[in-house]
């Protein structure tokens, strides 16, 4: 906007006229102190100013304008009928004015002035406006970075108090820190400490993990400066995210060589105690039968043996599944393969359970129709731990689905569903785990959480998928895909 300050009302409605006429916002004061009082409460682009005025001249005006800092930098245009020498245009330089017009107006002079002060005061306001806001982006800029700086020292005196040896990689994969632990397997902190010889390529495998944006936990193993001795670590690369996106990665090194330790001691442990246990329980086994076939008139006497024996065959059922363990574990369990009637088995399994549980209704949807390649009696094992599980976790509503279906072309898919107390989704994957079993399973209901894993195993070894869907209350259905062929892999 601009102002226009005048004693005399002709002067102001012709120039307020002309400017008007050419787009400009106008605003104006009949004197002196009306324009200071329109200054302080407004910002103007461009002030002419009349320099002969009744109550304050122009040049006091102009000289209170410059010595306020808001209005300082406001071009002032003297407006003169008189007073044209030197000494007086000077005096209106050193006021403040930027130019001077002398009356009578030369229209076309003042609009030309008039439109390179007001293009120079759009510019200078660009100007501030760009300024003001690169000011801003430097603060925020500045904000970010410390925050940045504090989460990255948080992060490393985090890394610095934890026993284990850790890092972190820049979001490209450059290593950027490493704490002092490091330096007690690696040489130097921009080198990864060496792994032994048959172990993965460990820089390798972080920059795919990297690339994939995947997270990584794999078994390493690593031996300190001077020592021969190789300890098994547990590798975990994980990201560190930002607003949903990678700005670096963080990774550990656990010690777990103990823990290894106690787990083969353990393994070896069961085995021998399964072996050990086996034969006093045959025996066991063979008198009772015996005694079965002994007490065959004494009804109250061969209900007991009954009893006893139904107890024996699963401690045998137990037994059996620890040396099934054992033998995963030692990579002696025998998997001789060769095509079978899936179909006759599945049927059989379903025959001697309905028999067995006559109070549970036992269908079956699908049907393979061609022989499958695998190892018959380890698939047969599979289906007997769905159904005990199905039957052992669905008290209330006695029903089984059993469904064959061939998928993909090339693939055999077998379920098995119940209608019982089902699985929180954060249980379901740890299922197939070694020795793990559901907290809703494990307070009502007898086991060792080893059937599961022991099936998962079998189905590995067939190179092919399990898995389990389900709702608390609702029941669960625990599935497997096998190739329908002999694979090579």
């Amino acid at each position: 906007m601009i102002l226009i300050v005048d004693d005399t009302p002709e002067n102001i409605y012709s120039l307020k006229a002309l400017l008007t006429l050419h787009s400009f916002p106008v605003d104006t004061a009949a004197g002196g102190e009306e324009a200071l009082k329109k200054i302080l409460n407004n910002s103007y682009a461009l002030i002419i100013l009349d320099v002969q005025m009744p109550d304050m001249d122009g040049f006091e005006v102009a000289s209170i304008i410059s010595g306020y800092s808001k209005t300082k930098d406001t071009p002032i245009i003297f407006l003169t009928a008189a007073n044209t020498d030197k000494q007086y245009i000077t005096k209106g330089y050193s006021s403040g004015g930027v130019d001077y017009i002398t009356k009578p107006i030369d229209s076309d002079i003042l609009l030309l002035k008039v439109k390179t002060m007001y293009r120079l005061y759009e510019q200078s306001r660009r100007l501030s406006e760009i300024h003001l806001d690169l000011l801003q982006e430097i603060d925020q800029r500045k904000k970010a970075e410390k925050a940045a700086y504090e989460k990255a020292a948080e992060l490393h005196s985090t890394l610095e108090s934890i026993p284990q040896i850790a890092f972190t990689i820049t979001a490209d994969g450059g290593l950027e820190y490493t704490n002092s632990k490091w330096l007690e397997y690696s040489s130097s902190p921009a080198e990864y400490p060496p792994t032994h010889p048959e172990d993965i390529d460990l820089q390798k495998a972080i920059s795919n993990s990297v690339m994939t944006r995947e997270p990584f936990e794999t078994e390493i193993r690593l031996r300190r400066h001077k020592s021969e001795v190789y300890r098994c670590h547990l590798l975990r690369v994980m990201p560190v995210l930002e607003n949903n996106e990678i700005v670096k990665w963080a990774g550990t090194f656990t010690d777990i060589e103990d823990q290894k330790q106690i787990a083969e001691k353990k393994d070896e442990f069961i085995s021998i105690a399964s072996h050990e246990l086996k034969t006093p329980l045959t025996s066991i086994k063979s008198y009772l039968q015996l005694l079965e076939r002994e007490s065959a008139g004494n009804a109250p006497f061969s209900l007991y043996v009954t009893r006893t024996l139904s107890q024996v065959k699963k401690l045998d059922g137990l037994i059996a599944d620890l040396l099934d363990i054992s033998k995963l574990e030692n990579g002696k369990l025998l998997f001789e393969e060769n095509a079978f009637d899936i179909d006759r088995l599945v049927n059989n399994q379903i025959e001697m359970f309905s028999h067995t549980y006559p109070d549970y209704t036992i269908s079956r949807t699908g049907e393979v129709g061609q022989p499958i390649h695998g190892n018959e009696p380890r698939i047969e094992q599979v289906l007997i731990n769905f159904f005990n599980n199905a039957i052992k976790y669905s008290p209330d509503r006695k029903e089984i689905i059993v469904e064959t279906r061939i998928i993909e072309g090339d693939k055999l898919f077998v379920s098995v569903t119940d209608f019982g107390i089902g699985i929180h989704k954060e249980e379901q994957q740890k299922l197939f785990d070694k020795f793990y079993r559901a907290p809703q399973a494990s307070s009502g209901f007898q086991g060792m959480g080893i059937g599961l894993y022991i099936c998962a195993e079998i189905i590995h070894r067939h190179h092919g998928t399990f898995g389990v869907e389900s709702e608390p209350g609702k029941g669960a259905t625990f599935y497997f895909t096998i190739p329908l062929h002999k694979t090579n892999q």
